[in-house]
């Protein structure tokens, strides 16, 4: 398998999981800095031009969510429970996309992505949009968390990885974390998880 990939928000899910599940994998950073994602050669794979973007054999597997849930089911992993859990975890995938990993990553684009693209200091009318919106979302997450381990249940999922991507960032983002201690609680057991402080592979000096 090989899993194309940047040092952003939704790759770090895909590598989280991959090297969580040790999956034996060739990772190829795309440097979007440079608009590798818009050569023809990485069209032809991901015709979206963006990334993550995994191909096993002759498929070509485009969005961090399919992947994992990919390399979950392809390793017959628990990370892709059985039954009526995975409607769970497909709810959390569908609420995360639509509205806490929308509005953790305004945040993360305002303080991370645009010094590093030259785009200026932070909106603070963004800013502040943004964190109104993650305390409303963060709420509900906060809640549901009460009383459980993890997102869907006692066991660990593709859920908790996909939910929780924009957490690491939180600090630097100005995401207001610290208000909810249920998720605080559930983002320091993912911390325990080598693959999840550390997801992304070593690189070497020429493809850094």
């Amino acid at each position: 398998m090989k899993l194309y990939y940047a040092e952003t928000l939704a790759p770090r899910k895909a590598c989280a999981v991959a090297k969580y599940l040790g999956v034996p994998m060739e990772y190829v950073f795309v440097d979007l800095k440079k608009g590798e994602q818009n050569a023809p050669g990485y069209l032809a794979i991901n015709p979206n031009g963006k990334v993550p973007c995994l191909v096993d054999g002759d498929r070509s597997i485009w969005e961090a969510d399919a992947i994992i849930c990919h390399l979950a089911q392809r390793t017959g992993s628990g990370l892709w429970p059985e039954g009526a859990r995975q409607t769970d975890v497909v709810r959390w995938l569908s609420w995360n996309s639509q509205h806490f990993y929308r509005h953790g990553g305004s945040l993360y684009f305002e303080y991370l992505i645009k010094p590093q693209l030259g785009l200026g200091d932070p909106d603070p009318s963004a800013v502040a949009q943004g964190q109104g919106m993650f305390r409303k979302f963060a709420g509900v997450l906060d809640q549901h968390l009460k009383g459980r381990k993890w997102l869907v249940g006692d066991d660990l999922t593709v859920a908790d990885f996909s939910v929780a991507v924009t957490l690491p960032y939180a600090k630097r983002a100005a995401m207001p974390l610290d208000e909810f201690p249920e998720v605080r609680r559930w983002h320091d057991q993912l911390n325990a998880i080598d693959a999840w402080r550390e997801p992304f592979p070593a690189r070497t000096a020429a493809n850094a």
